[in-house]
């Protein structure tokens, strides 16, 4: 028995060592996870940007305002980046605008001098979950130093906001890509073991047919596991869609970022001829693409090095459309270029597994 337990033991051992790409992504992913990990969840968020606004009517701006402005331009943290990014409004109702459509994370309305109550009116957007606080500490900060007494009326535009329903919108995602991993690239690995993929070649099959196919099967299926979470984070979390255009839109957002997403791990898959190698390629796209999505954690709270890869990340744009739909009720005229740049992202991955595909026997 333990002559028998030794030999599989060299076996298996020697097949481990025989494959040097599986050895550098063993070692290589826990120095990835502390690296990516680290940076992604629980950074300093700096640079807000917050809008300002003196109340109407006013013939000049109060000495709270002038005063306050000035703090908020400065205000920073020790060792840290500005705060806030502030943007000064000379219009109220085009504060909100910008706030309601995510240009800016805040709008601080001072009192005019004919104000009853000379409340400072702070609006902030509520869904990204970790930014009304810093906001919020922010401005009582600024009004201290400047020894006003003004109450503060706070106003969360989308109500409150749990952790549970900040992150919720990210599963969904990942359980989009978790399908396309499994269903989708392994799918296509697995028949090229079993010479399915080399009997094509004797066949009137073409290239791009295999992919377009494996990409349609593999967009489905991500497509129903996408929308199943949905429907599970919507019974858990307790989020109400406000319509039928919004439920119109999240199913949309959920199509094309399975196409996407199934484009990119069909043509990663194209170009592996087994699992193993696959897989460690596959859980380092997983980490990258999750963790630098904004699903954890916002974005902004990042470091630059770090935040420059959701410019080409597509799970970023999903997450960041269906967080509009299903958390602040924004419209298309809101994720147009989310869907734009998802689209984009689709057909650069499928004219990459096209084109790098291989078919001949190896």
């Amino acid at each position: 028995m333990i002559k028998g337990a030794v030999a599989i033991f060299k076996r298996d051992f020697k097949k481990f060592l025989s494959n040097p790409f599986v050895i550098l992504m063993t070692l290589f992913m826990p120095i990835m996870y502390l690296v990516i990990f680290g940076n992604a969840v629980g950074g300093t968020i700096t640079h807000i940007p917050l809008g300002v606004v003196q109340e109407e009517p006013y013939n000049d701006y109060t000495p709270l305002y002038t005063a306050s402005l000035h703090d908020l331009k400065t205000l920073a943290q020790k060792d840290y980046p500005r705060t806030f990014d502030v943007a000064v409004y000379n219009d109220e109702q085009k504060a909100k605008r910008d706030l309601q459509e995510g240009i800016i994370k805040g709008v601080m309305v001072f009192p005019s001098p004919v104000s009853r109550d000379h409340a400072v009116r702070l609006y902030v957007d509520s869904s990204d979950y970790a930014t009304p606080g810093l906001i919020q500490a922010g401005v009582q900060t600024v009004l201290a130093r400047s020894g006003a007494t003004n109450p503060v009326q706070i106003d969360k535009i989308y109500g409150e906001i749990k952790y549970i329903q900040f992150f919720g919108v990210g599963v969904i995602v990942m359980a989009i890509f978790m399908t396309t991993m499994f269903g989708g690239g392994i799918a296509l690995i697995r028949d090229r073991e079993l010479g399915i993929i080399e009997g094509y070649l004797v066949t009137p099959v073409k290239r791009s047919s295999i992919i377009l196919g494996m990409i349609g099967s593999g967009t489905v299926r991500a497509f129903l596991a996408g929308f199943t979470i949905f429907l599970v984070d919507l019974l858990i979390t307790g989020i109400v869609i406000q319509s039928a255009e919004d439920y119109l839109l999240v199913l949309l957002v959920l199509f094309i970022t399975s196409l996407g997403v199934t484009s990119l791990m069909v043509s990663i898959a194209s170009r592996f001829t087994n699992q193993q190698e696959y897989s460690s390629v596959a859980a380092f796209f997983s980490l990258i693409l999750f963790m630098t999505s904004g699903a954890f954690y916002p974005t902004i709270g990042m470091p630059d090095w770090l935040r420059w890869i959701t410019t080409v990340n597509p799970e970023y744009y999903a997450v960041d459309a269906l967080r509009s739909i299903i958390l602040r009720g924004q419209g298309i005229n809101v994720i147009g270029t989310d869907l734009v740049a998802l689209l984009i992202f689709s057909g650069a991955a499928i004219l990459l597994g096209i084109f790098t595909y291989r078919r001949t026997l190896e």
